[in-house]
């Protein structure tokens, strides 16, 4: 047993830098430094999902010089691993005294306390950015593999997975980099939702599956040829099962994270038609069968094929749903995605409801374009793990560019838009390239 004092340093260490050494070696020279390394759902709490896996950067930390041992730390919070370590000090760079960490240094200090233990906060390394490094990898990009495995990283350790619909280069732009203060704390969208809708309307063709997978793909390449973040791919009916097998390995040779294919057959027509239009629901049987063609087709363990069910949509019945998610479970879908088009969430809830007590557990994904006055921390409350706003950018572009078009027209110039539109500045800045 070593006789030096007990040093614990919390940290993330994704991409670690210069700054990061120097608490380490300030710790070391305290005495024997303990790790608490947060894990990815610790760190996609109050920030993005690392770039490394938990393991990854265990195997990082473990071979920096001093440090003595690595433990996981499950929360942002401190205070368990430190009444069960009790250290002497606790170290820590001094950038946490304000903003989302102040909470969690007041309650370690408190902690620290109870049997006479001290913090040394280490004076920030000037010229680190966390924040810029982060910028650099996003500009160098990721891999096919990366991407693709992400969306299962998010959805285990995040408790709702935010998804926004992108159709073309710039809406992915404005997926990778819009963020808000929601609640105290910084949020972001996590992936990319490939919508047919919004595809074929941006090329003005109907919803129909008109449009053509080479011409999908094209979408796809351009939207990841700028972006890192994960892409859920629109699959429709997902067609006949010798073509869906080929479009699930493309899709996942490109580096897209799932597919999400409806039980329905026939002439493809927008859900939220409802019965209001000829919509024929596929037979258990056949569905099944087409999630099974699906799954033997992938190649790596992390793609996902997950199964829309449209009982609600076309009025079958909340038995008709759970009967159907129980088989297409049992099947090999990887998740389940309820649809719903009335304005309250009831029927949804009571499928979530449902779905909760099912022995086997798979992600469960809505789209909440009807129902769209519940909140995120509803839906995670009810056990849902991804949402997917379907079709939002597509219709916000719609009603402004048809707002200007006409304007110019009323006025024979286009003064009268300027309060509407971006400068053109502004317009540019999204991509990084045009500022160099």
């Amino acid at each position: 047993m070593s006789s030096k004092p007990t040093v614990y340093v919390g940290m993330s260490a994704d991409l670690v830098h210069p700054g990061h050494i120097n608490i380490l070696q300030k710790a070391a020279e305290l005495g024997d430094v303990t790790i608490g390394l947060l894990t990815d759902a610790a760190i996609a709490s109050y920030k993005r999902l690392p770039h490394m896996t938990y393991q990854q950067r265990r195997a990082v930390v473990e071979n920096i010089k001093g440090v003595t041992a690595v433990v996981p730390q499950e929360t942002l919070d401190y205070v368990a691993n430190l009444r069960d370590l009790k250290p002497n000090f606790v170290v820590h760079g001094d950038d946490w005294r304000t903003g989302v960490q102040a909470q969690t240094r007041q309650r370690a200090i408190d902690a620290l306390a109870e049997w006479g233990g001290e913090l040394v906060e280490v004076e920030y390394t000037e010229g680190i950015s966390s924040t810029q490094l982060n910028r650099s990898v996003k500009e160098v990009g990721t891999t096919p593999n990366v991407r693709l495995s992400r969306l299962r990283r998010l959805i285990e350790n995040k408790p709702l997975v935010r998804i926004l619909e992108s159709h073309s280069g710039l809406t992915g732009l404005i997926i990778e980099t819009a963020t808000a203060e929601h609640e105290g704390r910084k949020v972001e969208f996590d992936g990319m939702w490939s919508s047919s809708l919004t595809d074929s309307t941006a090329r003005g063709k109907p919803d129909i599956e008109l449009v053509d997978l080479n011409s999908r793909l094209q979408t796809i390449n351009d939207l990841f040829e700028v972006t890192t973040k994960p892409l859920i791919y629109d699959g429709d009916t997902g067609g006949k099962p010798e073509h869906f097998s080929y479009t699930v390995r493309s899709l996942e040779r490109l580096g897209v994270s799932a597919v999400i294919i409806e039980d329905k057959e026939g002439l493809k027509r927008n859900s939220l038609f409802g019965t209001e239009v000829a919509q024929t629901q596929s037979s258990i049987e056949d569905f099944v069968h087409r999630i099974q063609v699906g799954k033997k087709a992938q190649i790596t363990k992390d793609f996902m094929i997950i199964a829309r069910i449209e009982s609600l949509i076309l009025e079958q019945g909340m038995e008709d749903a759970v009967t159907r998610a129980k088989a297409y479970i049992e099947g090999g879908a990887d998740g389940i995605m309820i649809h719903s088009r009335q304005k309250s969430p009831d029927e949804v809830f009571e499928f979530c409801e449902r779905f909760s007590n099912f022995e086997k557990k798979v992600p469960l994904v809505v789209v909440p374009t009807s129902y769209n006055t519940v909140t995120e921390e509803e839906f995670a409350k009810r056990g849902v793990n991804v949402v997917i706003y379907a079709n939002q950018l597509m219709r916000a572009s719609y009603k402004a560019m048809s707002s200007v078009a006409k304007s110019i027209l009323e006025n024979g110039r286009s003064a009268e838009v300027d309060s509407q539109i971006a400068n053109i500045k502004e317009a540019l800045a999204i991509i990084p390239e045009n500022e160099s």
